[in-house]
Parts: structure tokens; sequence; C-alpha cells
């Protein structure tokens, strides 16, 4: 999608205040916020000496092409006035989904993953909102549908008017970053988004996701303007981010940035003050590495690490120096992680393809941990150990084996909307 240009063109219909600023990008006054502006001389700013770095902007709504164009302004970071990316596990008021609908990304096979996915939903309302992008009101009476057969209450269900290209929320969906002690508590940061590298045109619907969601809830909205996907970083809740360099260092996402800007775009806007990095993603991964297949914070300290024991596999040697780099790591506390190993599933294939599965893609909800299973002899002791890191949750296991035909699973197709 194009950047915002110099010119702006007033359209309160698209949710333009009579200045030109986006009402759920950048609220004037008459919203109940103040609009930090300054001129073009930046003169009293420090020089972050990031001078590859794209100037980040508060006002680009970029919901079509035909969207109002805006000029970028120039405001404090989220990081400076103290919002942050909480933890998985931290409390939560709804979960974000997307209903799947490309076919594309499921080839003949996509029928066969609603009644998995609707499971999914139904354990999530056991213990918070269930919020769903749909295209309209057929998308929304399908999915309906599927949800009634599982007998999900419908009453935690929200469904939204937000067209999508494909499912992957935990990647195109807004992340939000909170603050309990300011008055406006939640913000979200809309990362641009290009499908994994352009992988998979069009996401044009999908890059758009956060941006409808901040107007949906009137919540302010930072566009940093670098790609970045939420399943390429996990967070610890208490300032560390654990991502890699594959997915993150890639040329196919941010090529003009070298990897100490991106760490500073890590800092500022999703408010944390350590990056750890390991290197390499599992076999049949088309994300490029994306770290919610092999490593996950569970705690502060601990983390479940993805380990291939078969030396044949060739997934072990990855994993295994992945492993040996977190063993080398420091939080900021300066205590070592706590790492737990967890076992890859026997290989998947379908159709001869090697498939990305993997246990680590469990998602933590308010009151159980979600995990994909896989028709495997090693689900149980997969269960069995994460289990052992969740004693306030329940570990339920979900078959996967269809779902992860489109190349991701349950953390894949979600994002969590913080409680504050």
């Amino acid at each position: 999608m194009e950047k915002p240009e110099s010119t702006i063109k007033n359209d309160t219909s698209s949710g333009l205040s009579e200045s030109g600023l986006s009402v759920y990008g950048l609220p004037d006054s008459a919203s109940g916020l103040s609009v930090h502006r300054l001129s073009d001389s930046l003169s009293g700013l420090p020089d972050s000496g990031l001078s590859d770095s794209p100037t980040p902007g508060l006002s680009d709504p970029r919901l079509s092409d035909s969207s109002p164009r805006l000029p970028n302004y120039h405001s404090l970071t989220p990081r400076d006035q103290g919002y942050y990316f909480p933890a998985e596990f931290a409390p939560h008021l709804a979960t974000w989904l997307s209903w799947p609908h490309n076919k594309e990304s499921w080839p003949g096979k996509i029928e066969t993953i609603y009644p998995p996915y609707a499971q999914f939903i139904k354990e999530l309302t056991k213990g918070e909102l269930v919020r769903i992008n749909v295209r309209d009101e057929v998308m929304q009476e399908f999915a309906t549908e599927h949800l009634i057969k599982a007998e999900v209450n419908l009453d935690r269900v929200q469904f939204f008017h937000h067209p999508t290209n494909d499912a992957w929320c935990r990647d195109h969906g807004p992340a939000f970053l909170i603050n309990p002690d300011q008055k406006i508590k939640k913000i979200i940061v809309d990362w641009d988004y290009n499908a994994w590298g352009n992988k998979y045109p069009p996401y044009d619907l999908d890059d758009d996701i956060p941006t409808r969601v901040g107007l949906e809830f009137q919540l302010p909205v930072y566009f940093p303007g670098i790609v970045m996907e939420g399943g390429s970083v996990d967070f610890n809740g208490a300032g560390t981010l654990m991502t890699s360099t594959a997915c993150l260092l890639n040329k196919n996402r941010n090529p003009h940035l070298q990897q100490a800007a991106i760490e500073k775009y890590l800092m500022d806007y999703y408010g944390v003050h350590q990056i750890l990095w390991v290197e390499d993603g599992i076999i049949g991964d088309d994300t490029d590495g994306h770290i919610d297949d092999t490593v996950r914070f569970v705690s502060e300290n601990t983390v479940l690490a993805v380990v291939e024991e078969n030396i044949q596999d060739e997934n072990h040697l990855i994993l295994d120096h992945n492993l040996k780099l977190l063993k080398d790591m420091r939080l900021l506390n300066g205590k070592a992680l706590d790492i737990i190993k967890l076992p890859m599933p026997d290989p998947l294939y379908y159709n001869g393809q090697r498939l990305p599965a993997s246990y680590a893609n469990f998602y933590i909800a308010n009151r159980s941990v979600i995990v994909p299973t896989f028709r495997s002899k090693k689900d149980d002791q997969a269960l069995q150990i994460i289990q052992s890191c969740f004693k306030d949750r329940e570990v339920v296991g979900i078959d996967s084996t269809d779902i992860i035909w489109g190349l991701g699973s349950f953390h894949c197709l979600s994002q969590q909307e913080p409680l504050v």
C-alpha cells in the first residue's frame, strides 16, 4: 500500500476530523486527546543515529488505496509514554480472530478446518471474549452456523465486518499496548504487513485490520512504518522481547534497515528494553523463522524451547543451535533463562510437503493453554510438559492436523487483547 502523501484530503466519512488528522490515529482536541505536532525543524530533538530509519507517523489511516493521504507527524513513541506489550500469559479482555475463508491457504481442505477451529473458539469463550473479523453478514452467518454446531457460547462472541485476505490474525491483527497509569490506557500499533515478504499477495485488506479496529473502538493508532509480524516476536512482560534473525533481518521485510535500527523500532513501539535473538526457524515454515514455532515465554524467566532429538532430522541442528544461544542469554535482571525442552512432533507431510508442525504454536488464553496436536506419539508428552508450566490453567490439546496444512496453527490464527 502506498505511503501517505503530503497533501491532506478531508473526508469526515472516513474517520477524519476537520483538521485532517485521523481521529483513530492521532486524534484532535475534539476527541479528548491532545495533538503533539512538531514543526519541520527538529533541531531540538536528539539525533538517533539511525539515518536508515523512516520517520514514524501516527496519522496514516491506510484503509484502502482510496484512503485520504496524510502527512506523518512526529510525536512521542509508545515507549516514551510508558506503553508496553504485555506477555501473553497476562489477563486478556478478548482474543481476536479473522475467520478463515481463503481456499488457497488450505487447498482442497478448507472445509476440514472448521470443526477444530470452532472447537478452538469454544475453548476461548470459557474465559474471555472472542472478537472475529468477517467480510460481511453472509460470512458472519456461515461462521455462526459452525459455532452453533460446536455448541459455542455465542454470548461471548462478537463479529466485526472487517474484510481480510486471510486468517492469520497473529501477523496482521492489532498489536495492543497498555499503560494503566495513562488516561488512555490502551493503544494500537499498526505495523506494515507484506504477507511474509510478499509471498502471498494480495494482502491490502489484512494490512488495514489494526487501523479498522482502532476506528471501531476509538483507540489511538501508531504507525511505525516498517514491516513486522506478531508471530515473529514473543514477550516476557518484564521488558524482554525474543525474536529470530532469519525473519526480522530478512531482506524481504525491511531491506533498508540494519539490526540496530530494527531493535530501536521494537523497543520504541513494543515498549521493551531488551531484544534477544535466536537464529533460524523450523523446516516448512514459510514465515522465514517465526519465533512462535521455536521458543515461547511461559513466565518472566522461563521459556519452552523446541528440540529435535533425532539427529537425522533436518530440524535437529537448527534447534540445537538455537538452544545453545538460549543458554548464553541473560535477562534484564541478570538471570539466565530457565529452559524447558519441548519435543517436535513426528514429521508431518501433505502431498509430499513437510509441514511446520510444532507444539510451540500454542495459545495462552485466560483459562487454558490451547495446544495443537498432530496425531503423533509425542502429543501426550508435549501436553504434559506444557501443563507443568501452567499451574493455573488447563492445557487443552486440539487436533491441528488439517489446520497445519495452511502452514500455521492456533497461535498464528489469534491475537490477544489485554485487559487493563
